[in-house]
């Protein structure tokens, strides 16, 4: 029987030398804040507090103290009505979506519009006699976000495109710092309109 003789493994060969060995992961640098948007204060806006209605998903940056002082005064709801609050909650509860009136089913046997003669399958009157519902007052023509969007503009529903780009192009002529001598003290107004505006040519109302 034919034997090979295996020689023992040498750790100090160069061989070795050549083999790479994967690089430990440096941990990824930390995210650098900018500074507090606070006016006047030069330190580091760690914390991130929401701008408010109609600009939803957008954020100021505060350091800890001045976040706090934000959160104590924060109100989403401010300028509202008490109607407008109300309609708010109302639609909060499906999502601020659509919604359709369940069960009604017009190519069922025996459905009558409105105003629609009784069935011939009603030989008592019994469908007759019954007094009709009065008509439900009609709701905003609108949805709420939309309805904000014109009172920000001092609209109502009643405004077309034209009328509305035409009140748009007034506030900015008002507002803008180039017709106030450069005056930047109702730059957060100037920027509301504009925001309510952009919603509205989202919505495709203008």
């Amino acid at each position: 029987m034919y034997t090979h003789n295996v020689s023992p493994m040498n750790l100090n060969s160069r061989i070795f030398d050549r083999i790479r060995t994967k690089a430990k992961e440096q941990p990824a640098p930390a995210a650098e804040h900018p500074p507090c948007a606070h006016p006047g204060c030069a330190a580091v806006g760690e914390f991130r507090a929401p701008m408010g209605r109609l600009r939803e998903g957008q954020y100021f940056c505060f350091c800890l103290t001045h976040v706090r002082e934000y959160n104590a005064t924060y109100n989403y709801f401010n300028g509202m009505s008490d109607a407008d609050v109300a309609l708010y909650q109302k639609e909060a509860v499906i999502g601020h979506r659509p919604t359709w009136t369940m069960g009604v089913n017009r190519a069922a046997r025996g459905f009558r519009e409105e105003g629609a003669e009784p069935q011939e399958s009603d030989p008592l009157g019994m469908f007759r006699a019954r007094q009709r519902r009065p008509a439900e007052p009609k709701g905003p023509k609108y949805g709420l976000a939309v309805m904000k969007a014109l009172t920000t503009l001092g609209l109502d529903d009643t405004a077309d495109a034209e009328a509305i780009k035409n009140r748009y192009k007034e506030w900015v002529k008002r507002l803008h710092p180039d017709a106030n001598a450069g005056d930047r003290s109702r730059e957060d107004k100037l920027r509301e309109i504009i925001q309510a505006y952009n919603y509205l040519r989202t919505a495709k109302i203008v």
